[in-house]
């Protein structure tokens, strides 16, 4: 259902529109979290080791995917919140052929560079075919990834988190026993989780985008003046003013995280499998901080379109209320019970591995509040079009872990001076990121439609 975030309460309007977007982050974290639960339990710390190595490198298509999607949900809430539906419908026929060529070339750089990609950072060649059988196969199937990424953008910026809940949902309860059945029951191993991702987010993929256009005729008036143009240089142009800043950060903090996983790699395939783990439950964390600064996005680009910045500001402090409480709950369970977090992906974990793991989330989580700070705060600065200060912060926070990791590591000579890298970059990034908030640069209005 499409929904006018302009009108109502704004706390009130922002919670409703952020629940099912919640819910939508749990099951896209099933969807990810089954491929590392599913290796870990039924194929063994090694296939969990490849799983975990493989991860990083699809960051950086998730960045794209990620990038496209904030570029054209912030543009289409901006021309929904202007009820100007001729350049809103333009917009996404604009970005699904652009994203079209995108994918194109993603895929003819990944299946050529996937393999010296893994040698650069130090992969294990007992873990070399199965990691690589697994980045190929997901290269394979960007254009679901991507298209589907787009649809759900859409829907968000249109008001309505519901449909994007219920194809997340479906999706990956079906990619559960899909893994389960192409990898242990076929017995096709790590390339079986691959097969299985690949063929439930094609569906997803389909009825998403068959759905969004379906809405669209209705949402447009038959009266509206002119036939909206399929393909919009200038709306592309304003489109990739937001697009290209997110998917620089987002490809950054992965490109950095790929080099982090190289130092990590230094230690063997039991801190390997540890990491995997608590990074995957840490992810789960980070995503619902991301998904509120994503629905802060959107509200905040919705309400600028209709000139009602003040709604903005109580959103905000809604938001921060809300992310706090996730925040606190995450750090109590980490914190609390981060052996069981650890064995719920691998079966009588080595020492190594537990021990990895378990550091990784006493030291890390009890950061959650900052970092929740630091993207509502980016939300707002997205969502105002101020992506260079978006970009700022963000850009120090990456710089920042990769140094100190390397730094810290030496220092602690172990990986749990690689694990104090991230709260240490997040306080810093959070910091800068609310003076920017603070300063009001994201109602300029730097987005000139």
């Amino acid at each position: 259902m499409v929904k006018d975030l302009t009108v109502g309460k704004p706390s009130s309007v922002l919670i409703r529109f952020s629940l099912p977007l919640f819910g939508s982050i749990i099951f896209q974290q099933l969807y990810n979290l089954a491929d590392s639960f599913i290796a870990g339990k039924f194929l063994g710390e090694a296939a969990l080791a490849s799983v975990g190595n493989s991860y990083e490198v699809t960051l950086i298509y998730l960045a794209f995917a990620f990038g496209c999607n904030i570029g054209v949900s912030v543009i289409v809430s901006r021309l929904f919140g202007a009820k100007n539906f001729k350049d809103m419908k333009s917009a996404v026929t604009t970005t699904f052929a652009a994203v079209g060529v995108l994918c194109a070339v993603l895929m003819v750089l990944g299946m050529t560079l996937s393999a010296p990609l893994l040698r650069l950072i130090n992969t294990p060649e007992d873990l070399m075919h199965d990691t690589l059988a697994y980045l190929e196969i997901y290269t394979g199937g960007l254009f679901f990834l991507f298209f589907y990424n787009i649809a759900t953008g859409i829907f968000s910026a249109l008001g309505d988190s519901k449909t994007p809940f219920i194809f997340l949902a479906c999706s990956s309860v079906a990619n559960i026993f899909v893994n389960i059945l192409f990898a242990v029951n076929f017995g096709m191993g790590v390339a079986g989780l691959a097969w299985a991702t690949f063929m439930c987010q094609g569906i997803s993929c389909v009825g998403a985008v068959v759905l969004l256009f379906v809405k669209l005729h209705h949402i447009c008036p038959r009266d509206d003046s002119g036939k909206a143009a399929f393909f919009s240089p200038k709306l592309l142009k304003i489109i990739m003013r937001i697009a290209v800043p997110s998917i620089l950060q987002q490809s950054s903090i992965s490109i950095g995280n790929i080099i982090i996983q190289s130092i990590i790699n230094s230690y063997g395939t039991g801190v390997m499998a540890g990491y995997t783990a608590a990074v995957k439950l840490n992810a789960f964390a980070i995503n619902c901080f991301t998904t509120t600064g994503t629905a802060m996005s959107n509200f905040t680009s919705q309400n600028l379109g209709a000139v009602k910045p003040d709604r903005i500001r109580h959103g905000f402090l809604s938001g921060t209320a809300m992310s706090a409480i996730i925040a606190l709950i995450f750090t109590s369970i980490f914190c609390i019970f981060p052996d069981s977090m650890v064995n719920l992906f691998i079966t009588d974990p080595s020492k190594d591995a537990m021990k990895a793991g378990m550091n990784f989330l006493y030291i890390v989580s009890p950061f959650y509040i900052p970092i929740s700070v630091k993207l509502l705060s980016d939300g707002v600065l997205r969502g105002g079009g101020a992506m260079n200060h978006f970009l700022v912060s963000t850009c120090l926070d990456l710089i920042l872990r990769v140094l100190l990791a390397f730094i810290l590591s030496a220092a602690f000579e172990s990986a749990t001076g690689i694990w104090w890298a991230w709260p240490i970059g997040w306080v810093i990034s959070a910091v800068l990121s609310f003076i920017f908030y603070k300063r009001g640069v994201w109602s300029k209005k730097e987005i000139a439609l």
